[in-house]
């Protein structure tokens, strides 16, 4: 069944854009909810001046730290939900950032309350691709004398956020391109209400009559654009495009969502973890991320406006299949997308094929291989 739309007023959608701006700028919002208000503000890339000027906006109280459960546990700290650390006034902000960010972290944290707002704080982060990480307090005195006012969003509206960006979506505009090595493809952009612009590559002549191949690619400038060997993703695209001229037709939806929906600078924070010793998985989760972040409506609503609603997909990820099922697209098949393995991505496939789901039975085969011949040696 579709999902239900629930669309937030034009008031509260301009905060929290407006909000969205502040964030990926570094600066404070005041967060409002019916139980209570804060003044967050996300640490990424905060500096000591920085901290100092929101301590100000505090006073005469004291901030404090607030993390996704996620990273609390990569602490040492289980709860089900958002939980405040407490930050002494001896901290600078590379503490600060550490305890947001760090693999490993010598000292031990004191746990308090995160507020009614940590939530939608938590969220607003993730939506500008900061940190899920931020410092938040109560209101003080400087909060009031701040010139120009700091900027209101309703918890509420946050939540609600992300449904209304889909709801958004419009075409912008189109033009033919004729793709190295392959056919032309009619490049579709697409405006959201962000500023937001996936793109929809519709590759020969798709039949509207039959289930129309399909490939729902996130964006990967390391892969895609630099030929990164640590990922599949560049691989997955050139056959993606293969594939679908072999079929006579199809659509590849080129969506933001780079990092698993993390953002291109997380992403390679995700990586200095993975050289330290971490998989894919477990590189997001130590940020505080979900193992995957993406949300698969934006690809509905783009179909739907393209008038495409049976697909075959072009996907080893079983979760793109449930998100568009979900929302009411007529999946027919999965199309497996099986990309060379190599020294330099064989950790990375192993650990989407056994920890994230991902349908990959060559990388399964080729690892039972090398167990098994190393065993004979």
């Amino acid at each position: 069944m579709p999902r239900k739309e629930t669309l937030i007023g034009a008031p509260d959608r301009v905060a929290v854009e407006r909000g969205l701006a502040e964030f990926r700028s570094g600066r404070p919002v005041v967060m409002l909810s019916a139980a209570g208000t804060a003044v967050v503000m996300p640490v990424d890339g905060i500096t000591d001046a920085g901290l100092n000027a929101f301590r100000q906006l505090a006073a005469p109280g004291h901030p404090h730290l607030v993390v996704t459960a996620r990273r609390a546990r990569a602490l040492g700290i289980d709860k089900s939900g958002p939980v405040g650390l407490a930050i002494s006034a001896r901290d600078d902000a590379a503490k600060v950032v550490s305890l947001a960010a760090d693999r490993q972290v010598a000292h031990r944290c004191d746990v308090i309350a995160a507020g009614d707002t940590a939530a939608a704080a938590i969220e607003l982060a993730k939506l500008a691709q900061r940190l899920p990480a931020l410092l938040s307090a109560e209101p003080g005195s400087g909060s009031d004398r701040c010139d120009p006012p700091l900027m209101k969003v309703s918890a509420p509206a946050v939540a609600q956020f992300r449904q209304a960006v889909i709801a958004s979506l419009a075409i912008v505009t189109e033009a033919t391109i004729p793709l190295h090595g392959g056919p032309s493809a009619r490049f579709v952009v697409f405006r959201d209400g962000t500023g937001g612009t996936p793109i929809a590559a519709i590759i020969g002549e798709p039949n509207p009559g039959k289930p129309v191949p399909v490939r729902v690619h996130s964006a990967c400038l390391t892969g895609d654009v630099f030929g990164s060997r640590r990922c599949d993703c560049g691989d997955q695209l050139r056959l993606a495009i293969h594939q679908i001229e072999q079929h006579g037709g199809g659509i590849i939806l080129y969506l933001e969502q780079e990092g698993r929906g993390v953002g291109l600078a997380n992403k390679l924070r995700t990586y200095r973890l993975q050289d330290a010793g971490l998989d894919t998985v477990d590189a997001n989760t130590v940020l505080g991320f979900n193992d995957d972040e993406r949300d698969y409506g934006m690809a509905v609503r783009m179909l739907q406006i393209l008038g495409c609603t049976r697909v075959q997909l072009l996907t080893n990820n079983p979760a793109k299949l449930e998100g568009l099922a979900h929302a009411g697209i007529d999946v027919s098949a999965r199309v497996p997308l099986q990309g060379p393995i190599t020294s330099d991505n064989r950790r990375y496939l192993a650990a989407k094929a056994a920890r994230a789901g991902h349908q990959l039975d060559h990388v399964l085969g080729a690892l039972a291989e090398t167990a098994e011949s190393q065993g004979q040696d």
